[in-house]
């Protein structure tokens, strides 16, 4: 890590609040790397060697039974991942590969557990961090369990927007494929849901997504103020 990169990941989350020596032990034992898009990070069945913290880029999680490959999540800046296994050294219940070109710091597994032990604020992080994880995980969940495909795919786009600042033209952040397999649908359900999607105010061309009513994408993803955390 260089020294002009330091300040920017001292004030991240995980870090900022943990004792300033500790932190530079830590800080001297990792590594941050640029990764080109497409590339497998980790395997299902790994041992986790290292907690990674994406600091730019995009991430998939996903795993796979055979021929099957589902998408488990989307990881976006600034996040940690898989920090469950790298603190239980458990093995990778997930794969990892970047999507797009992705800056991430790596590191070692052990360093970080003797650390937690050490470190009340560090630890209190942590456990922040993965309450949040169990909590997407439930929204992912109940989204599925709740929702139909094409009310699945209206509420992603419409939290997307959000997420942008409720803009009416946005990219998809995936490709199809992957928005697909993350919402628990085929390419085909997906592609016939998009342009059912122009019915209820929405326009998805390629990668573009136009939100031309919202009022109608609203009443059909029935968004909620505590499960989508608005």
């Amino acid at each position: 890590m260089r020294t002009e990169e330091i300040p920017e990941i001292a004030a991240l989350p995980l870090f900022a609040a943990m004792n300033e020596r500790m932190r530079e032990e830590i800080f001297r034992a990792s590594f941050l790397q640029v990764f080109p898009p497409a590339l497998t990070l980790i395997e299902t069945g790994g041992r986790a060697d290292f907690l990674h913290v994406l600091l730019d880029g995009l991430v998939e999680l996903f795993t796979t039974n055979g021929s099957c490959e589902v998408t488990m999540q989307l990881v976006r800046p600034v996040s940690s991942f898989i920090l469950a296994a790298a603190y239980t050294d458990q093995r990778y219940l997930m794969s990892a590969r970047t999507l797009s070109a992705s800056r991430i710091l790596m590191i070692p597994s052990p360093l970080l557990r003797t650390t937690i032990a050490k470190d009340g604020a560090l630890a209190a992080a942590a456990m922040t961090e993965i309450a949040l994880r169990y909590r997407n995980l439930v929204r992912s969940l109940t989204d599925i369990k709740l929702r139909q495909t094409l009310e699945r795919l209206a509420n992603f786009l419409f939290l997307e927007s959000r997420r942008q600042g409720d803009i009416v033209q946005f990219q998809l952040p995936a490709e199809k494929r992957v928005i697909a397999s993350l919402l628990g649908m085929t390419p085909e359900n997906l592609s016939r849901a998009c342009g059912t999607l122009a019915e209820h105010g929405v326009l998805i061309s390629g990668p573009t997504v136009q939100i031309i009513d919202r009022t109608k994408l609203i009443a059909l993803a029935r968004p909620d103020p505590v499960v989508d955390d608005l």
